[in-house]
């Protein structure tokens, strides 16, 4: 098998990417904002909107990166797994992409995202002995702790900033609910810490860290660099700086910013990514683009 394409549908964005397995050449990747879980908390179903913008991005993705000449391998997560009609609208999808989606478990989701992590970490020359990776999801938020090669321990919590933003009307209203819907986090953190010690690294993925990162290098959505945001340090007070600036930004600047479809959500990750901090008690932490998609890009060479 030469080349590959996989494909990451969340609660909130379709990420893809073609790499080339001989040379682990990327060849090419797209991203959308596709709002999967948009709905999901009120109704327990994804919408007809949501398939619509779905359908519409992996077929645009199909002309930008060319199908036919690689093995497709596409995977969906926390939206997916949570809504009443999940396996219907995966069954729409097939019908009108011919792509075929495997619904993954929380468990798969930190394994895939594991093999990209130790794998960026190795290109940025950081070898730590232990870190935590914490996944911000639209639907669920994965955190992920890794103790050398045969101690890996996750677990996902089903707090998403799709799904938060659409439960909890206004900022403060989230703010104040945050410490609590993260306690079954701060839990599973000190569980794990005081049975295997605390970890070195604290790494954050996802659109949320992502963004802060490209703004603390003064990008915006259309001039993002996923090579200037690997290895980027983000303290907690500019998280809070910078969620800050994004208030008080007109609306029209906050999209130019953050980009179409994300700038309703951005301040609901700030929160979920704030709290993380206080319970892990990191003052710090270092932000890589990759994520599910790269793992199992690289899971899918390895098998090929």
């Amino acid at each position: 098998m030469k080349n590959i394409i996989a494909i990451d549908l969340g609660s909130n964005s379709l990420r893809i990417l073609k790499m080339n397995c001989q040379t682990k050449e990327r060849l090419g990747s797209f991203h959308k904002t596709v709002k999967t879980a948009d709905g999901l908390a009120m109704t327990g179903e994804i919408n007809s909107d949501a398939l619509k913008r779905v359908v519409l991005a992996l077929n645009e993705a199909k002309e930008e990166l060319d199908f036919s000449d690689a093995e497709v391998k596409a995977v969906t997560t926390e939206a997916i797994r949570q809504a009443k009609n999940g396996q219907d609208i995966l069954n729409s999808i097939e019908e009108q992409t011919e792509i075929k989606f495997e619904v993954i478990d929380g468990v798969e989701e930190a394994k895939y995202a594991l093999v990209a992590t130790k794998n960026r970490l190795k290109l940025l020359g950081k070898e730590p002995k232990s870190f935590m990776m914490v996944d911000i999801g639209g639907g669920s938020t994965e955190m992920m702790f890794h103790y050398g090669e045969d101690k890996s321990f996750s677990k996902s919590f089903q707090v998403g900033i799709v799904t938060v933003t659409q439960k909890f009307k206004g900022l403060v209203a989230l703010a104040d609910a945050i410490p609590l819907l993260m306690n079954p986090m701060r839990h599973y953190y000190n569980e794990v810490v005081s049975q295997y010690g605390e970890v070195e690294l604290f790494i954050a993925t996802a659109g949320t860290p992502t963004t802060i990162a490209a703004m603390k290098h003064g990008m915006e959505y259309e001039t993002y660099d996923a090579q200037k945001i690997h290895g980027t340090i983000l303290s907690q007070k500019e998280l809070v700086e910078k969620l800050m600036e994004l208030i008080e930004m007109t609306p029209e600047k906050r999209v130019k910013t953050v980009g179409v479809g994300r700038d309703d959500l951005i301040a609901s990750g700030i929160l979920i990514y704030d709290e993380i901090y206080t319970i892990s008690g990191f003052k710090e932490s270092t932000v890589i683009d990759d994520g599910i998609r790269e793992g199992v890009a690289f899971s899918m060479c390895e098998q090929g």
